[in-house]
Parts: C-alpha cells; sequence; structure tokens
C-alpha cells in the first residue's frame, strides 16, 4: 500500500486523522485527549488530523512532533476505519511507528506506556475498538506458537 498518497479531502463532515501505533516491550504508548476537544478525556493512540491534501505519512510525522516533541519512522498502516461521530465522520488510520528518541508531553496530556494485556481497560473512542481487538488477537496468536 502506498502510505504517501495524499490524504482525502475535508469535505461533508469528513476527517482524515493518522494515528501511531508505537510498541515497546509489549507496550502501547497512549496519550489522553485534552479538555475542551472532541472525546476529551478518552486515550488515544496519537496523531491527529491531517491538513487537506497531506500525505498520510507527513501528517503523521508533523502530529507526534507537534504532541510528543519527537519523529518516528513511520512503518505499515496497520489498520483503517471509517466511524461516523453525531457530528462527524472520522477517517482513521493506524500506522506502526517507531520512536527516534524520548517523548515529552508538548501540549501538557497525559502519557503513558500501557502493556497490551492492559489496554482493553482503558477508555477510547468507539472508532479505536477494531484496532484494541486486532492488537490483542496479535497477543494470542503470538502466544499460541
Amino acid at each position: 500500500m502506498d502510505d504517501s498518497r495524499p490524504a482525502l479531502s475535508q469535505v461533508e463532515g469528513r476527517i482524515v486523522v493518522t494515528a501511531a501505533v508505537i510498541e515497546r516491550d509489549d507496550r502501547f504508548l497512549v496519550t489522553r485527549r485534552l479538555r475542551g476537544t472532541h472525546l476529551e478525556g478518552y486515550w488515544e493512540f496519537p496523531g491527529g488530523k491531517c491538513d487537506d491534501g497531506e500525505p498520510l505519512t507527513e501528517c503523521l510525522r508533523r502530529e507526534i512532533r507537534e504532541e510528543l516533541d519527537s519523529d518516528v519512522d513511520v512503518g505499515e498502516e496497520i489498520y483503517t476505519i471509517s466511524h461516523t461521530y453525531r457530528d462527524r465522520i472520522v477517517e482513521l488510520h493506524f500506522f506502526r511507528c517507531d520512536l527516534r528518541g524520548q517523548v515529552r508531553a508538548a501540549l501538557d496530556q497525559e502519557i503513558q506506556w500501557v502493556k497490551r494485556s492492559d489496554l482493553h481497560e482503558l477508555e477510547f473512542p468507539p472508532a479505536d475498538e477494531g484496532l484494541i481487538r486486532l492488537l490483542d488477537q496479535a497477543s494470542k496468536g503470538t502466544n499460541e506458537r
């Protein structure tokens, strides 16, 4: 899949978003959505909204720099979903990423590394449910070998 393709236009209430799935030692980096934002208080994989015509991978690199004051190597796209909320449609693209350095909460958001087995205990946006299941299944597949 060509992950350098431009994001789709932000038309008719559709918002294109990228998110980084960053894993270290079977723990995933998650952040808490800030007060005053859509879905405030929910945990999420870091990332954000693409600018009109911005390539997905460039959007993700920019968002990680803005949110976590770090650079990432963007890998494969592992999950995509279009989810309809009451006031918007979110097209969400999750990519495996590797950090190039330490993270810092540039927006004063909460950050934590969460064990794969504990992801389901946090409150994520509804659009993330499929990804959480996928990550959980990947763990079970690895353990059964």
